[in-house]
């Protein structure tokens, strides 16, 4: 067969050496299982966990390791959304926490007695009714300490909240509350999400101050760009409002007036079973009757929510699921708040270093193990989705 035939049999066809050789195929992108975002409620039930440990010891090395485990959940799991930048300002807020608790021990003095004086300010005398009050005077290492760890729960505690704005979709939680908190839920939910949007118009309208080469700074910047600010406050709450009316906002369907006695009676004894279950279980003489209590508070409060969301006449679309990486969330928020509180119990000093005599605190070992078990989220949770590059036309 000549070199211009078809090839058959075993014949082959000759290609020319100058011939360049065919570009391979581009390699199919990688299609990645869907996963959906863990539920809202979880992660506020994390940080609230968290937070409530907080509130169960001073130690210094606890709390600084609480908000490192709050830290390193929200840097590896929160999404690209201008919602969840808001974790920055709370961390802003915890520090000038504790500076102005700092700034008031130093000028109001603090009861803590102590030996090692660091400076003396000049006193101002007070009459006799502010007894108890001095500006001024001894300023002891002792007092200041005793400042910091009180601050650093406060500051924490804040910082948790942080943790929890930064985590959780607003909209997506409000999506998820009970049919009776629908319009508390609303009101809140657009209280949350003030800070942030408030934040992200500040950081907008300074970066285009920046690049015209106008002052973002100091009292003329702050003047000049919050007017804009707080028009765009405005206008966004004129548009919420307008929305919230198209879809029907405030509709109430028909409820028989038995049912709206009984959902206000379960409602309210629950509320009540529920803060003296609480305060049973907080005092020593109320051991035996708080978890009955409590639990029966719940139940009735729960069974009055259910009826009340009768009156709602909203339908959810696509609901949330609560499912196995919510639960391992949550459980990891509560084992800390839990293992703490027993901790708090067995071994008050470890928890609450005293300042009197003034010693370096202790990391204790099962405690600072309790609280690495907030670290859970950071691997049972997807990975926020990357932001798309936009390839150079």
């Amino acid at each position: 067969m000549g070199t211009g035939g078809t090839p058959s049999g075993g014949d082959t066809l000759s290609v020319p050496a100058s011939a360049p050789a065919p570009a391979p195929a581009p390699a199919p992108a990688p299609r990645h299982r869907y996963r959906p975002p863990l539920h809202p409620g979880a992660w506020w039930l994390w940080a609230l966990a968290l937070g409530t440990a907080a509130t169960r010891t001073t130690n210094p090395l606890l709390l600084a390791l609480l908000i490192a485990v709050s830290a390193y959940v929200v840097i590896t799991r929160r999404p690209h959304a201008p919602w969840s930048r808001s974790y920055g300002a709370f961390v802003k807020l915890a520090l000038a926490v504790l500076v102005i608790r700092l700034l008031f021990t130093t000028i109001l003095g603090s009861p803590i007695p102590g030996t090692h004086t660091l400076v003396t300010l000049p006193e101002v005398p007070l009459p006799d009714w502010a007894q108890g009050i001095r500006l001024g005077g001894r300023v002891t290492a002792e007092g200041l300490t005793f400042a910091l760890y009180d601050a650093m729960k406060l500051a924490t505690l804040l910082i948790c909240v942080g943790a929890a704005n930064a985590l959780a979709n607003p909209s997506r939680l409000l999506k998820s509350l009970p049919g009776a908190l629908y319009e508390m839920g609303v009101a809140v939910v657009v209280a949350l999400t003030f800070a942030p949007n408030l934040i992200a118009d500040v950081q907008r309208l300074r970066a285009a101050r920046r690049l015209r080469g106008r002052p973002d700074r100091g009292v003329r910047g702050l003047l000049q760009v919050g007017l804009p600010v707080l028009e765009g406050a405005l206008e966004r709450s004129v548009a919420l409002a307008a929305a919230m009316d198209a879809r029907g906002y405030g509709r109430t369907a028909q409820v028989p007036a038995p049912v709206r006695r009984a959902t206000a009676a379960l409602t309210l004894g629950g509320l009540l079973g529920v803060c003296a279950g609480t305060y049973g279980l907080l005092t020593a003489a109320g051991g035996t009757y708080g978890i009955p209590v409590l639990l029966a508070g719940v139940a009735a409060a729960l069974t009055g929510l259910w009826l009340g969301g009768r009156r709602t006449v909203r339908t959810r679309y696509r609901p949330d699921r609560w499912d196995a990486r919510a639960w391992l969330v949550t459980a990891s928020g509560a084992a800390v708040a839990a293992l703490l509180f027993l901790a708090a119990a067995r071994d008050p000093a470890a928890l609450h270093p005293g300042v009197v005599p003034l010693v370096a605190p202790s990391l204790p070992l099962w405690p600072a193990a309790a609280v690495l078990l907030g670290l859970l989220p950071a691997f049972v949770t997807p990975a926020p989705h990357p932001v798309p590059v936009k390839e150079p036309s």
